[in-house]
């Protein structure tokens, strides 16, 4: 493979003047993805594109394997309401799950298929909520990557429409109120009511009769006065009475919750009661029998801590305050706490708590007395896996579990026997293979510059020596994220399953900015902390090449969004780190990215440009801004949806530009500074259909096993195809 030419890409000498810096950006013309210079030279990019990666050897082993990895037939945890039962389910060949509910007499149907409505595929189902009743279903949906999210309600009996299309509607939770009339939602501001450039924030909590006219009839709850990064989630309880309400000011972990006593003041109410307001923390609130009121809070608690207040006393000074809280579950100090549940059903003695708590990402099931907190016992998982999801109804409590190896499953345990038997599972599903036939999940810890110790999941070949013994360095794929206090979860990664099967080693970063370690383990990689994120990522690396795992001329990089970012500043700062990176949806010049997609939201999360001293941090890592001329740095693809509001493209294909200038017009024959850029049309920046996910994942690997030397052209794993 050789010849390849970097499509030539015209340098301006735009110079931005900011506080003392002089900024150079001499691709500032690749923002506007609309305009015919940039429209030729993405074409050129594609060509250059389809060169490299459509002829790359076993292109169509990994295509076969990666589809028979993501077939398996997966169905989603039960949400009862009324008689009916509701769940979503992918069967084998789907492009979507679809939505599917249990009529009262056991007869099943699919009640919103994506397909159906959208039959290129490009139609996702973003959300969905029945009413109480089970007689009403709002659901949103979004074409194309479109953050726009159109809302609509059905009647579930009949299957017609009731209500929508309600535009501008992304994120929204919803609320019904007992009747099935009226729910509360949220919803953006209209564009002529905005300036210019906010068009994607100015959200507020609206309450809406089914059948009349959101923008004249809908009434204002909540947010009128919020900041325009504000965005809200709204829960009404189960007894229809109170009303919470919680806004966080742009993409942070802290948030601000109020309640509303909605038979004291009705359902416009006009007295809200700060239950956390001005407080660095996080809390998710639940309003749970009795007016108790159980709050899920890192308030001086970075793990996670389970408080109760009684939300009757609202009339008592301070209620319901967080001076008025009392800990029904401290702070445990080994793990965070991610999820609860409460079992209050007549078969039991007593009520139960179920918490669902990680320990270096690792889920595991816990058994408490509700009222006094005390532990009873456990609920064991299949494995070192994670527990996505866990709700209780009566005395059952239904949770989904997923590793590495093992699609998603749920499980459904009954407290009176305290027992576990798969609870979902479609008929016909296609059994996971066995994952010890496939691999090993260990965890090893390499320590960052500043003496931090950073955990780090290795998924190996089942043959190597796991042990600590002498191993046989392997191509090695390293993933990291590191942001927004999001954690990587143990979840089942057919990209991986793929890459180990082919003798691979594939290695997660738990670097700090993540969640893995509570909220302090996120702050402590944000604003001036970022390169710590970075520092970690290469004490990963160097600590797989150290332990025999890899060599640096068989280690590619790869992350995803906020990951992007990390992996753009591993190879900018150290280009000899690696051989290869692969960075999806990235966010790489920190200057500018306020100005696209959601960027006003993360200001708190890295820092702004209009702030001096932030301006400077950000410049000190800022990919874009460090590429340089005439530098050796590795293979690099950039992958990219055209239709992304979130991320917004035009980062991508900056760095690609500055990128190739470096290498010059004709890359090594081996791929030595060759950059890639793959964009991939109709789809924004999350969900997408299964085949377009097929071939994304392809290209990130036979790129990666290319550059890496993993032979992937041999023959099927001996075990053979998963049956069905």
């Amino acid at each position: 493979m050789t010849g390849w030419q970097h499509p030539a890409a015209r340098r301006q000498d735009t110079v931005d003047h900011l506080f003392e810096y002089r900024i150079a950006d001499p691709y500032r013309w690749l923002e506007q993805a609309e305009s015919a210079e940039t429209r030729d030279w993405l074409a050129a990019q594609d060509a250059l594109r389809h060169t490299v990666l459509d002829h790359l050897p076993g292109r169509d082993r990994l295509r076969e394997r990666v589809e028979a990895l993501l077939s398996p037939e997966v169905t989603g945890p039960p949400v009862w309401r009324g008689a009916r039962r509701f769940f979503m389910r992918r069967r084998h060949g789907q492009e979507h799950a679809v939505l599917h509910v249990v009529e009262p007499d056991g007869a099943e149907r699919v009640l919103l298929d994506p397909i159906a409505l959208d039959p290129t595929g490009r139609t996702t189902l973003d959300a969905w909520q029945p009413d109480r009743e089970g007689r009403r279903l709002v659901y949103q949906v979004s074409a194309g990557g479109d953050d726009g999210s159109l809302l609509y309600v059905l009647d579930i009996d009949s299957g017609a429409l009731l209500d929508g299309p309600i535009s501008r509607c992304r994120q929204s939770s919803v609320a019904w109120l007992p009747g099935g009339e009226r729910f509360y939602y949220v919803r953006r501001l209209p564009a002529h009511e905005v300036p210019p450039g906010e068009e994607r924030y100015h959200r507020r909590v609206h309450l809406h009769r089914v059948g009349s006219d959101p923008d004249t009839d809908d009434r204002l709850v909540f947010g009128h006065d919020g900041p325009r990064t504000a965005s809200y989630t709204v829960s009404v309880s189960a007894d229809g009475r109170w009303l919470t309400v919680t806004r966080a000011v742009g993409a942070v972990r802290r948030n601000d919750v109020w309640i509303a006593d909605l038979a004291a003041h009705g359902a416009e109410p006009s007295v809200f009661v700060p239950v956390q307001t001005g407080i660095d923390a996080h809390t998710n609130v639940v309003v749970g029998r009795g007016g108790r009121l159980y709050l899920h809070t890192d308030l001086d608690a970075p793990r996670g801590r389970l408080a109760v207040v009684d939300v009757e006393g609202l009339d008592a000074p301070g209620v319901p305050s967080p001076d008025t809280w009392k800990d029904l579950l401290p702070e445990d100090p080994r793990a965070r706490l991610d999820h609860f549940t409460v079992l209050d059903g007549p078969e039991l003695d007593r009520a139960l708590l179920l918490t669902v708590r990680s320990s270096h990402t690792v889920s595991e099931i816990d058994v408490h007395d509700l009222e006094t907190g005390t532990r009873l016992g456990s609920v064991q998982t299949p494995g070192p896996g994670f527990v996505g999801e866990i709700r209780g109804r009566g005395h059952e409590a239904w949770f989904t579990y997923t590793d590495p190896f093992t699609p998603v499953t749920v499980f459904c345990w009954d407290a009176t026997d305290r027992t576990t038997t798969v609870g979902t599972a479609p008929p016909g599903r296609r059994r996971a293979r066995n994952h010890r036939t496939v691999g090993t999940m260990l965890q090893t810890t390499c320590v960052s510059p500043d003496g931090t110790p950073v955990r780090i999941t290795v998924l190996a070949p089942h043959d190597e020596d796991t042990h600590g013994g002498k191993r046989r360095p392997r191509p090695a794929l390293l993933y990291g994220y590191g942001g927004f206090g999001l954690s990587y979860a143990p979840l089942y990664n057919p990209e991986a399953v793929a890459w180990v099967e082919a003798g691979g080693v594939f290695a997660v970063a738990h670097v700090r900015g993540g969640g893995e370690g509570g909220a302090d383990w996120h702050r402590s990689a944000t604003g001036a902390g970022k390169q710590r994120s970075v520092d970690d990522f290469h004490a990963a690396g160097e600590a797989l090449c150290r332990e025999g795992w890899t060599t640096p001329s068989r280690l590619v990089i790869t992350g995803d969004s906020n990951g992007g970012l990390l992996v753009g500043a591993a190879l900018t700062q150290r280009p000899e780190f690696c051989r290869a990176a692969v960075s999806a949806a990235p966010v790489l010049d920190m200057v500018r990215y306020e100005h696209f997609g959601l960027g006003a939201s993360w200001t708190k999360e890295y820092g702004s440009a209009t702030v001096r001293e932030e301006l400077g941090r950000l410049l000190s890592y800022s990919p874009y801004h460090h590429v340089d001329a005439g530098t050796d740095y590795p293979a690099v693809l950039l992958t990219v949806s055209a239709g992304d509001a979130v991320v917004d493209p035009m980062h991508a294909r900056k760095m690609c530009a500055a990128l190739q200038h470096a290498a010059g017009p004709s890359p090594a024959a081996d791929g030595g500074g060759l950059t890639v850029l793959r964009v991939e049309p109709g789809v924004g920046h999350g969900a997408s259909a299964m085949s377009n996910s097929v071939e994304r994942i392809v290209d990130h690997l036979s790129f990666a096993a290319w550059q890496s030397g993993l032979t992937v052209d041999g023959p099927p794993p001996s075990d053979g195809p998963a049956p069905a």
